[in-house]
């Protein structure tokens, strides 16, 4: 069966360094920053139209991921309940019950770590600290109702 893990957590709670592991072992990345980046799109957050492009684009680029039998590993916020389960709605057809892996990183790790950021690559986002402390403060944690979870502190 194949694997598909939602990387789950506010931006510099440390899901790409856990998601580039998950790659290493031979699973495909996807990765909004990623594709936000090739577009030369550098503005947190994105216009909406962009961010909606890109959305459509993975969603389309899961989908044929998971048809051809590859395990992703979806390198996304997951902010909300709402998003999750959207994305599970996605898969639901599949068959796949996507696993979700919620990084617990401390609310001052995260600001640490966004403040330190350079902007030099895709994954090196330069955030405010007003909108990297609103991203944390509204993070919806997922729940072990949502399906299998893991969370890494």
């Amino acid at each position: 069966m194949v694997r598909v893990v939602f990387m789950c957590g506010p931006s510099g709670s440390g899901k790409t360094t856990y998601a580039r592991g998950l790659e290493a072992e031979g699973m495909v990345r996807l990765s909004f920053d990623a594709l936000l980046w090739e577009r030369g799109v550098t503005a947190v957050p994105p216009p909406a139209s962009v961010h909606s492009e890109v959305a459509d684009e993975l969603r389309t680029r899961l989908l044929e991921l998971v048809a051809s039998g590859q395990d992703v590993v979806c390198d996304f916020s997951f902010w909300s309940r709402d998003m999750r389960d959207s994305w599970r709605s996605l898969l639901a057809p599949t068959g796949v019950v996507p696993e979700t892996v919620y990084l617990a990183t401390p609310r001052e790790t995260v600001l640490e770590r966004v403040r330190a950021r350079q902007g030099v690559h895709a994954d090196d986002a330069v955030l405010s600290g007003e909108l990297a402390a609103a991203y944390v403060d509204h993070f919806e944690p997922p729940t072990p109702d949502e399906g299998p979870l893991t969370v890494v502190q």
